[in-house]
């Protein structure tokens, strides 16, 4: 058998030919020989046939004209090829193969003229030819010959030569123009044919064969075609059997493999059935190819199985038959472009169709979004779908809301099926969805006639505070709000700028949250609607001044009476903390109201601190505060006046014994205690100064340990840092004449002298000291009062 592009040439054991179309059809018939067909060939453009049989007939004719030959041998012949481009006048060639290898070329007068191509290796098996080139097979090997130069340019040997080369015939197969692939037994090579370099010529062919690929299969070739840079290679298997432990014949393979410089990988495998392989020996098996519709031909006895290479539809095919149809999408998806059986949208909805089968509903509505994009048909399709199986909750989530907008049926209908059973879920996607996706009148009728059932319900009340707010019905929202007292309210305030009428509501709205205020609305405007509410307006004032000392800066004189009125124990805070308080006003509110502690502090804040002592001590009558006054103020003045006062009232006396020890000499108080005054607790007093004493002198001696064990520490180090070595190379220059310290010419003498501070000088470039002492020091060092630096080191040579 051979192959065409547009049909298959069949050769039977009876000697009769036909052509099937790709679908197996039989168009043609022709009864060449009552015997075997062996061989049958085609030229390239599918015109002409060359056939030969077991009787030793060979015939080459027209397919679409009257031309042809015919020719009868005496033994008979295995192999015919015509020429590729027999059509043309000046390639009638062809070549048969028995005995020898002849060449047939058409000359004079249309005459036939053989020429021996090759004999004497025994009988030719196979016979290739591909543009120049012709490639048979034979007993002992395989040739190549170069009808250019009517030379062979090569002999690739037979590797098992225990093979019977009739029943393991060679397969040969041209890859392209100049590359041959060789199958033999269970051996393949793949050949390239390359020009042979001048210099290289001499007596050899200008071309030679280089093996690029070799490697050995597991089971015995009958046929090979290339694909891409793959092979497709049928074997012949044979196995051991289970039941007799006899080896018989197994299905055929059909393989695809990557071939490597010395061995192959397997792509893919597959064993083919076909009637009567148990009968069927490796030579009656053939491969045949079709170039340009990527097609293969398994040629068996009683079957022709035709293949075809595997593309993104029948990968598609196989994923949705085993219910893949995440992978299928996916894969339809990266080849949207070549593949031509499937749609995307056909796969999506499968894919959805088996997920709510299986009960994924949450996962198919999930899936609707990416699959049904923007078609409104589609997706008002699946929704009604959805609502058939009670799922309408599934989809909620991932209804468009935007590019693009159903029907408002469809949103209603959901929302229905959510006020029927979920107030919660139904809260949401009222919240959620655009108001304009469903007609708000009918939404709102359903939630009005639910709560005529359950009135109280806050839920169902908040929603109908929202659709109203869509609704454009701010008063009746406003009215739900604040009957639930809910902080929405503000922002509907605020938003809709329903300032006004809230005029009555404000006291209401201040006791249910006045933080949300600061964030609403203007501090003026508060104020100014407060005016007639002082006690809420010092509330907003208080929790303004808390959040911001400086925000109602403007407010803080008006502050001094509302805390005064309404909030006394936060006034000294308020008094303490605002710097932007009026003293002079506050101290007249304090004097008015008679509040000793925001007086004293407010007298003390403006300078008078000894009126504001007085104020303590005649006021409040309590000698801790005033000491702790006195101690705050730090003021020796204050503390005169403090003893002062107080030494003539022995509880008081006490008090300053007890607490001034650590600021005042105790002495001058107990010197001014009268004589014969009676003065409560006086012993524990004095025990106290004295521990307080003795404890005194006990931190000082610590301290002055302390000081001394540092100070000898950090002189030990010093000593230690002093005591080391100095560094002085040629890099070192002396600071007063600036020359390198060191003398370019060693054999010289010299003499230099180092500080400890690290300058360095010549001896006869230091100033002679005007002291008595021997100690120089470092003239650099003491013109900046860096303290003297004396000479560590003096080097002589």
């Amino acid at each position: 058998a051979t192959v065409h592009q547009l049909f298959l040439a069949l050769g039977t054991h009876y000697g009769k030919v036909y052509l099937l179309d790709v679908q197996g059809n039989i168009t043609q018939k022709f009864d060449v020989s009552p015997v075997k067909i062996n061989q049958i060939s085609l030229d390239e453009s599918g015109e002409h046939m060359g056939v030969c049989s077991e009787d030793g007939k060979v015939q080459v004719f027209g397919l679409y004209s009257a031309e042809e030959f015919h020719e009868t041998f005496d033994c008979p012949i295995k192999i015919v090829a015509v020429h590729p481009h027999f059509v043309r006048s000046h390639f009638k060639q062809f070549v048969t193969g028995g005995k020898k290898l002849l060449l047939y070329e058409r000359g004079w007068m249309n005459r036939w003229k053989p020429s021996v191509l090759h004999e004497g290796e025994g009988n030719i098996r196979n016979v290739k030819w591909r543009g120049h080139l012709i490639a048979w097979a034979n007993n002992m090997g395989v040739k190549i010959l170069d009808m250019i130069s009517k030379q062979r340019i090569t002999n690739v040997p037979r590797d098992d030569i225990s093979l019977r080369p009739d029943m393991y015939p060679c397969s040969l197969c041209w890859k392209d123009n100049l590359t041959l692939i060789i199958g033999w037994g269970n051996s393949v090579k793949i050949c390239s044919v390359k020009e042979r370099h001048a210099s290289e010529m001499r007596d050899l062919p200008n071309r030679y064969v280089e093996i690029v690929f070799q490697f050995d299969t597991e089971f015995y070739i009958s046929g090979l075609a290339p694909i891409c840079d793959q092979l497709v290679i049928l074997s012949y298997v044979k196995e051991i059997s289970e039941k007799t432990e006899v080896e018989c014949c197994a299905r055929p393979r059909l393989d695809i493999v990557q071939p490597l410089p010395e061995s192959c990988e397997e792509i893919s495998s597959d064993a083919l059935t076909v009637r009567g392989f148990q009968e069927n020996e490796c030579r009656d098996y053939h491969l045949e190819y079709s170039e340009g519709e990527s097609l293969f031909y398994i040629i068996s006895p009683r079957d022709v199985v035709v293949a075809k290479e595997r593309d993104q539809d029948d990968h598609i095919d196989w994923l949705l038959e085993k219910k893949k149809y995440e992978e299928a999408l996916m894969a339809a998806e990266i080849s949207q472009k070549t593949i031509k059986k499937h749609k995307i949208l056909d796969i999506g909805l499968a894919y959805i169709n088996h997920l709510m089968e299986k009960g994924e509903y949450d996962l198919a509505a999930r899936k609707c979004q990416k699959i049904l994009g923007k078609n409104t048909e589609l997706w008002e399709f699946e929704v009604y779908k959805f609502k058939e199986i009670g799922q309408l909750k599934s989809i909620s989530r991932y209804l468009p809301r935007r590019d693009p907008v159903l029907k408002p049926l469809i949103y209603e209908m959901v929302l229905h099926e959510f006020l029927e059973s979920d107030y919660e879920g139904f809260a949401t996607l009222v919240k959620e969805w655009p108001g304009d996706l469903y007609n708000n009148t009918i939404i709102v009728q359903a939630v009005v006639d639910h709560l005529k059932k359950d009135p109280q319900n806050r839920t169902l009340l908040r929603t109908l505070a929202e659709l109203y707010t869509y609704d454009q019905r701010y008063g009746r929202a406003l009215e739900i709000y604040l009957t639930l007292r809910h902080k929405d309210v503000f922002q509907l305030i605020h938003k809709h700028n329903l300032f006004s009428s809230i005029r009555d509501k404000i006291v209401l709205l201040m006791d249910f949250d006045s933080e949300v205020w600061f964030v609403f609305f203007q501090i003026d405007r508060v104020v100014e609607e407060l005016e007639n509410r002082p006690e809420l307006q010092h509330v907003y004032l208080h929790k303004l001044f808390k959040r911001d000392h400086h925000k109602g800066q403007r407010y803080h004189e008006k502050q001094i009476s509302l805390y005064a009125e309404y909030d006394r124990p936060n006034l000294l805070p308020f008094l303490r903390d605002s710097t932007h308080c009026p003293l002079e006003k506050a101290l007249e509110i304090c004097q008015q109201r008679n509040f000793v502690e925001e007086t004293v502090y407010l007298l003390s804040r403006m300078g008078n601190s000894r009126s504001a002592l007085k104020m303590i001590m005649e006021e409040l009558q309590d000698v801790d505060k005033a000491i702790e006054f006195a101690k705050e103020q730090d003021d020796g003045e204050l503390w005169e006046d403090l003893i002062l006062y107080s030494i003539d009232k022995p509880p008081f006396i006490t008090g300053l014994l007890n607490n001034i020890g650590t600021h005042v000499d105790p002495i001058l108080l107990i010197h001014r205690i009268k004589e014969g005054m009676e003065i409560p607790n006086l012993r524990d007093s004095l025990v106290k100064i004295l521990q307080d004493y003795n404890l005194q002198i006990l931190l000082r001696e610590g301290c002055k340990k302390i000081l001394v064990a540092d100070s000898l520490s950090l002189l030990k180090k010093m000593h230690r840092t002093q005591m080391k070595g100095v560094l002085v190379d040629e890099e070192n220059i002396c600071e007063s004449c600036l020359s390198p310290i060191l003398p370019s010419d060693a054999s010289k003498s010299f003499s230099v002298i180092v500080f400890h501070c690290r300058h360095m000088f010549h001896r006869e470039c230091l100033p002679v000291s005007n002291t008595v002492s021997s100690v120089q020091f470092c003239n650099i060092c003491s013109a900046k009062h860096r303290g003297p630096g004396s000479a560590v080191l003096e080097m002589k040579k």
